[in-house]
């Protein structure tokens, strides 16, 4: 009897076709299967018919989608969604969806070529002779669209997370600084029936912000501003909120944020940033893998990186203010920093 593969290299070989799995999950939802699972289980003929799929081919879909856990079998012939897999549809709340259509149509290219970030410590933009990589994206008017949702998206996976790890009672007037259609500030506002608010972003967002922080039901207590973050960032709000922005940027551009939020703030303001956390050594843990792909994300993308503790201190101390406490809100972080 022969000798069994070395556990270790079975390991590797799971690990180095791990990207199958993202192609199996993208395809699930362009399709629409956990669309239809949500409504209850069904037999892949039922599944073909409604989504123009092969019938044969789109069995052996499902049974990949099984060993992932996403759906599981259920009767002689049927499918139905796992908990896991639930999120997949467009009606969960949240919804994935998007960000596997994300990850699947935008991340899939960008992360092709992330060699070629190593080698030379540019990103996609960069590469390309071209400074800035939402400027590159902003050419493509439906990419504008399926990052902002699937921000949104994102974001509301980390709300609650946010909400539980942070006191916001004591501010009256909070700023959302790069803020897009306002999925976080709107559910701080709910929170918080007290409390006015703003995003602050590119005039593209404008319409999609207003829009959302209508439906929201705080549109009478919210504001959506046009400006650019580079050039300024506007007055009358005594905290500051910016989510996952400052790992979208080298320490250069981030202080240059950083700072433009310090002169718009009052004496006693606040600046709260909601990021990753880098450990100091990463480990195997899943939230350690998810902040180090991150980082390789933020490289190969728009330029900028996740931080370690001391690291976000730096360039909070170079914009003038200083960090006072890092709260856990899920995996991510609320760093609250002062203007001194």
């Amino acid at each position: 009897m022969g000798k069994d593969t070395d556990p270790s290299s079975n390991a590797l070989l799971d690990l180095i076709a791990s990207q199958r799995i993202t192609a199996v999950i993208y395809v699930a939802a362009r399709l629409g299967v956990a669309d239809l699972l949500a409504e209850g289980a069904k037999t892949p003929r039922e599944l073909a018919q409604r989504t123009g799929a092969h019938e044969r081919s789109l069995r052996r879909l499902l049974r990949a989608l099984i060993t992932i856990g996403i759906c599981k079998p259920v009767g002689t012939d049927q499918f139905a969604l796992t908990p896991v897999g639930a999120p997949l549809a467009s009606s969960a709340e949240p919804s994935l969806k998007v960000l596997a259509l994300f990850e699947g149509e935008m991340l899939w290219q960008s992360w092709g070529a992330l060699l070629d970030s190593i080698r030379t410590g540019k990103n996609m933009a960069e590469l390309a002779g071209i400074e800035d990589t939402f400027e590159l994206m902003g050419r493509n008017p439906e990419a504008v669209r399926t990052f902002n949702q699937a921000m949104v998206a994102l974001t509301r996976t980390i709300t609650p997370g946010v909400l539980a790890a942070y006191d916001f009672s004591g501010i009256a007037r909070l700023m959302d600084v790069g803020g897009g259609y306002g999925e976080l500030l709107g559910a701080i506002l709910n929170a918080y029936p007290s409390m006015r608010g703003v995003i602050f972003d590119l005039p593209r967002c404008a319409d999609g912000a207003r829009e959302h922080l209508a439906a929201a039901g705080v549109g009478a207590r919210a504001e959506f501003i046009a400006g650019s973050f580079f050039e300024s960032v506007p007055s009358g709000a005594d905290a500051i909120i910016l989510k996952s922005i400052i790992h979208d940027w080298d320490d250069e551009r981030s202080i240059k944020i950083l700072a433009n939020c310090h002169r718009a703030l009052p004496q006693a303001g606040k600046l709260l940033l909601v990021e990753r956390l880098m450990p100091e050594v990463p480990g195997t843990a899943a939230e350690d893998r998810a902040v180090t792909l991150s980082d390789l994300n933020m490289l190969r993308g728009p330029g900028g990186s996740e931080r370690t503790r001391s690291e976000h201190e730096d360039v909070l101390r170079a914009a003038g203010f200083k960090l006072t406490r890092v709260l856990p809100a899920g995996r991510m972080s609320v760093i609250e920093a002062t203007t001194r």
